[in-house]
């Protein structure tokens, strides 16, 4: 009677053990997938993402060998930053304010939230534009100058706050 009990245990812990392996797989897929359509569309495709992971992945020297024509190690020549090229208020709320207007981190009005914009929409563009440039601390929450996203252009940055208010009325 003991190795056949002992049988029946070890069938029903493989069988225990086999359906979790299969739910592990199942949620790592599910993970893959949704990284997919989140991750790899809004923070890789984000510019500003781009141009860091390149900073970083760049050759720390090069090599100068005496003889030949080592122009092209000397410093780089401190050029005129380009200016930041304007995007659309959809691309910039995808790639910089969804972050808190889309979960209302921080006292950020969500998205869409009619409630929340129509305080705020009453003051007028204008002043909109100027806490989402400059930055704000009001008695809700805080908002960064720019999102935190700098490097954003402020015509980028009127664009998505035009973008907000025109789905929040």
């Amino acid at each position: 009677m003991s190795a056949e009990h002992d049988k029946k245990f070890f069938d029903t812990f493989m069988l225990v053990l086999g359906i979790l392996m299969a739910i592990t797989g199942g949620l790592y897929v599910l993970a893959r997938t949704v990284s997919a359509h989140t991750q790899e569309v809004h923070v890789l495709a984000d510019p500003a993402m781009r141009a860091a992971v390149n900073e970083r992945i760049k050759p720390v020297a090069k090599l100068a060998v005496a003889g030949q024509d080592n122009s092209a190690l000397a410093p780089a020549q401190a050029a005129e930053a380009a200016p930041a090229k304007d995007y659309a208020g959809e691309e910039v709320f995808n790639m910089a304010c969804m972050a808190c207007h889309g979960a209302g981190v921080a006292g950020a009005p969500k998205y869409t939230d009619k409630a929340a914009w129509g305080p705020r929409i009453a003051k007028g563009a204008d002043t909109l534009h100027e806490h989402a440039l400059k930055g704000f601390q009001g008695q809700s929450g805080f908002m960064p100058p720019k999102g935190g996203r700098v490097d954003l252009s402020d015509k980028s940055i009127m664009n998505a706050v035009d973008y907000m208010v025109a789905g929040s009325k």
